[in-house]
């Protein structure tokens, strides 16, 4: 009896024509799918017309390209311009501040030439001063005096304190006048000069004082008119 195991051999099977073997048909499939990919992933500029490349002008340049470089030029000349208008903004002087500049020395200079015109014309102050001055020396002479007495209490002493009065006017507006001149010269210097009318008011006050000082003192101490003198009595 024959123990020995049979060996069969594997029976190889041909496939039938026409048809492919399993490593053939997974290859193929592979190639397939490659070629699906391939067909998939494709150049976007060739199938969406907006991502189209941009037209080349005349000189083969994109006009993409041209735009891109014209514009920030634009932009550089439009704020250049803003520019240029801020700076005209800025140098134009602005008229509020004009008509607020020299208010103050403008308003100094025409108080001083008024005080000068006072000085010279006369005061109602004074005026009164000298009432009472007459006043005062028709109470002092009415028991009794002199004619030399009587002049000088009665109308010397009113015509003194009326020169006196105007003469104080006088130096206020020499004071105040020449404070508005030479105000520049002290305290915050000032962007702008100080306004030509301004000064010239200003010195018609200085020199409206100045007058009315030298008036008041020359009437003062009787420079100009001396007071009346009482004549002696004519013997019978």
């Amino acid at each position: 009896m024959n123990t020995t195991p049979s060996r069969t051999t594997p029976s190889t099977t041909t496939p039938p024509a026409g048809t492919t073997g399993p490593a053939e048909g997974s290859a193929d499939a592979v190639t397939e799918e490659a070629t699906a990919k391939d067909s998939l992933v494709k150049d976007p500029a060739k199938d969406s017309p907006a991502k189209a490349p941009a037209p080349k002008d005349a000189t083969g340049t994109p006009s993409d390209a041209a735009d891109s470089g014209t514009a920030p030029d634009d932009l550089a000349g439009q704020s250049a311009d803003e520019d240029d208008d801020d700076d005209d903004d800025a140098l134009e002087p602005d008229p509020f501040d004009e008509a607020r500049h020299g208010v103050g020395a403008g308003a100094a200079a025409v108080v001083s030439a008024a005080l000068g015109v006072v000085a010279l014309t006369g005061a109602w102050t004074g005026r009164v001063a000298a009432e009472r001055e007459t006043l005062i020396g028709q109470i002092q002479t009415s028991g009794g005096g002199s004619a030399a007495q009587q002049i000088s209490e009665i109308y010397g002493d009113a015509w003194h304190t009326t020169a006196l009065v105007n003469g104080v006017f006088a130096v206020l507006a020499l004071l105040v006048g020449v404070f508005v001149l030479v105000r520049p010269a002290f305290g915050v210097p000032s962007e702008r000069p100080q306004p030509t009318w301004v000064r010239a008011v200003a010195l018609a006050g200085v020199a409206l004082g100045v007058l009315g000082v030298l008036i008041s003192a020359g009437m003062y101490f009787d420079l100009f008119v001396s007071l009346p003198t009482a004549g002696a009595p004519a013997r019978g």
